[in-house]
């Protein structure tokens, strides 16, 4: 299954597109950073990564369903991240592409893949390394949580078409995926809590591709799609001109 995995962030917007189908460096089929200027109104930040997003998703069509890291809630800057976590939906839903969203604890559990034996947390170094360790290269490290939620959302979505089943799943997987307690004492004994993120459709995770499109709304979905390919062309030749003018400079 091929995935596209998002960590956004309006100074370094990671997301990687991952084939699960293959192992080694060719899990990675394309990837990059999106920046966007400080200096930049804060809502054009958001819709430039809103188009950015748009124009990947027509790019490569091949991506069957994207993973998103959802915003944590009630820490600093959590509105401003909710608001991009806003954009970058509506650009999944423009594409109708199913998604999930994992939360950054999750993220961290889902690449240890067993909690259990992998203790103690996990901070961009050690997010690195579990990304290199599949594909035999080391990424930057926004690439590196994207990879792990591109990843993680095609083993998501396997398992809940039924590709795989749960003893195929790691232990965090299960505890992400498909959590189910039954309290054995007390008041509640007896009950069955379903927590994990296949029993939460229409909250943690939505099918997109199964609502239809309005011909007003594919029209807009063009013009992001063009724009985004023009945001994109603009980060790309902001970033070479620094390096253009010491090049002239050394010159001179």
């Amino acid at each position: 299954m091929i995935t596209l995995g998002v960590d956004p962030s309006l100074t370094g917007f990671g997301w990687c597109v991952h084939n699960g189908s293959v192992l080694g460096e060719k899990r990675v089929v394309a990837s990059g950073v999106i920046s966007t200027p400080s200096k930049q109104v804060f809502v054009s930040r958001y819709a430039c990564l809103r188009a950015a997003l748009v124009y990947l998703l027509d790019r490569y069509p091949e991506i069957e369903a994207v993973g998103v890291e959802s915003p944590p809630y009630g820490e600093q800057f959590s509105e401003g991240l909710y608001a991009l976590f806003v954009y970058v939906n509506e650009a999944i839903y423009l594409s109708r592409k199913n998604v999930v969203y994992f939360d950054p604890t999750t993220v961290k559990m889902l690449a240890k893949m067993d909690a259990q034996i992998r203790r103690g947390s996990m901070d961009k170094s050690d997010m690195i390394e579990a990304a290199r360790a599949e594909v035999g290269r080391v990424l930057n490290h926004n690439i590196a949580d994207a990879y792990i939620i591109g990843r993680s959302a095609a083993r998501f979505w396997e398992f809940e078409t039924e590709v795989i089943k749960r003893d195929e799943l790691t232990p965090s997987e299960i505890q992400s995926f498909h959590r189910v307690h039954t309290f054995q004492k007390g008041k509640h004994a007896g009950q069955t809590v379903r927590g994990g993120l296949v029993f939460r459709e229409g909250d943690r995770f939505f099918r997109f591709s199964t609502r239809l499109r309005d011909p007003e709304e594919e029209e807009f979905r063009k013009w992001l799609c063009q724009r985004g390919s023009k945001v994109l062309t603009e980060i790309q030749e902001a970033k070479s001109r620094p390096s253009r003018q010491r090049k002239a400079r050394s010159r001179t």
